[in-house]
């Protein structure tokens, strides 16, 4: 009977609860202030808290990742601020350290903690990251997926390192505004990343697009605006068969009329959206080859391509049967001819961006509103299209 009494007065409390009941409580808090002052409770709900988190982002940072990653604001990361956190969450899966600027190669050292676990890794802006500090990325973190290295300093060096490095696992990486990365870099990239399926590398002036030949068919999303692309660049880019978004916006000078004929050649069969914004020298055969060997193409953005005539606009409304949205934006030589090409054909269009287009009469604009009323005509020039690059980097 006594130990029965003994037995009666034992009462079991939240800390005699194993550690893995302990984490399905904390993942289920949906306040963000609980989360903060789960941890604030002992040490042992501490460590709960800490292997536990996933992503970590701070104020400063220019990549959203999730609204709970965020660290408590921070006038400048430094070295020992970033030492002390990958100490401490070292379960880390997602990690921006974008906008800190004040890191450079040795910060990266701390990557060890959560290195093999780390899936993305953000360094937008982190200006005094080289080549040092991508090979001490490569060494620590191999099952990388996502890297963006929006103006960093690497170059052809670096970046093939981290693609030896993460060649099983890389799938997106940002390159834009990296000078120093050239179509050798680009081709290390394509060639050991088999798995890549989207890369950026807009104003990377150093960078043709040949260094794409031979890529791999996963490959789907490029957006390579302003870069000084030559034909066979374009050639590569669509060479792995899989490419779906292209931007290629801002070719002015590289590409030629018949520059971007290749496109339509039926490698590229399935792109859905096609930015050629600003590309002035692109004419009507280039047109033509895209409209007939694009026939999954639901966006395209024409604004400014003032070699487009009436032969070009006649194709696009023939074959461009999928077409959803057009941009004809102060396109020089968009004629009512032109539009009454488009008004006849495009019978799944929906959105009309034009304004700025001196050789439509206003009677042609109407015509085109009574005879096709499924059709939203827009004023409003629109230069990003396309779905965004961060729903490729959720790791």
């Amino acid at each position: 009977m006594e130990n029965v009494a003994e037995s009666d007065d034992v009462r079991t409390s939240i800390i005699h609860l194993p550690d893995d009941c302990l984490s399905f409580i904390f993942q289920r808090l949906d306040n963000l202030d609980d989360h903060d002052s789960f941890g604030l409770a002992c040490h042992r709900f501490l460590n709960i808290q800490n292997i536990n988190r996933r992503s970590l982002q701070f104020q400063c940072s220019l990549s959203l990742l999730i609204p709970s990653s965020l660290s408590q604001p921070t006038l400048a990361v430094n070295s020992d601020h970033l030492h002390r956190l990958l100490t401490r969450f070292q379960w880390l899966e997602h990690l921006s350290l974008s906008g800190c600027t004040v890191l450079n190669d040795s910060s990266l050292a701390s990557l060890r903690y959560p290195g093999a676990r780390l899936h993305s890794l953000h360094l937008d802006c982190c200006y005094g990251v080289s080549d040092d500090g991508i090979s001490t990325v490569a060494s620590f973190c191999p099952n990388l997926r996502v890297v963006s290295l929006y103006r960093c300093s690497i170059s052809d060096i670096g970046l093939e390192t981290l693609a030896r490095a993460a060649s099983l696992a890389l799938r997106c990486v940002n390159l834009s505004y990296c000078p120093l990365v050239s179509d050798f870099g680009v081709k290390a990239l394509t060639q050991a990343c088999l798995q890549i399926e989207s890369v950026k590398i807009s104003n990377c002036k150093s960078i043709t697009g040949v260094g794409f030949i031979n890529s791999s068919p996963t490959l789907s999303y490029v957006d390579a605006e302003s870069c000084q692309l030559e034909p066979k660049g374009i050639a590569g880019i669509i060479s792995g068969g899989g490419i779906e978004f292209l931007n290629i916006s801002g070719a002015v000078s590289y590409i030629g009329k018949d520059g971007l004929v290749p496109i339509g050649s039926g490698v590229a069969s399935r792109l859905r959206v096609l930015n050629l914004r600003m590309c002035r020298t692109v004419g009507d055969e280039s047109i033509k080859a895209i409209a007939k060997g694009c026939p999954l193409l639901q966006e395209w953005n024409l604004a400014l391509c003032h070699e487009v005539r009436v032969e070009g606009w006649v194709a696009v409304g023939k074959w461009c049967y999928s077409l959803k949205k057009l941009h004809v934006n102060r396109c020089r030589n968009l004629c009512d001819q032109g539009l009454l090409g488009i008004r006849r054909g495009c019978k799944n269009l929906r959105i009309l961006h034009m304004n700025g287009n001196a050789r439509l009469t206003s009677t042609a604009v109407e015509m085109f509103k009574l005879h096709r009323g499924d059709v939203t005509l827009r004023s409003e020039e629109v230069m990003v299209i396309g779905p965004d690059w961060r729903l490729y980097t959720r790791g």
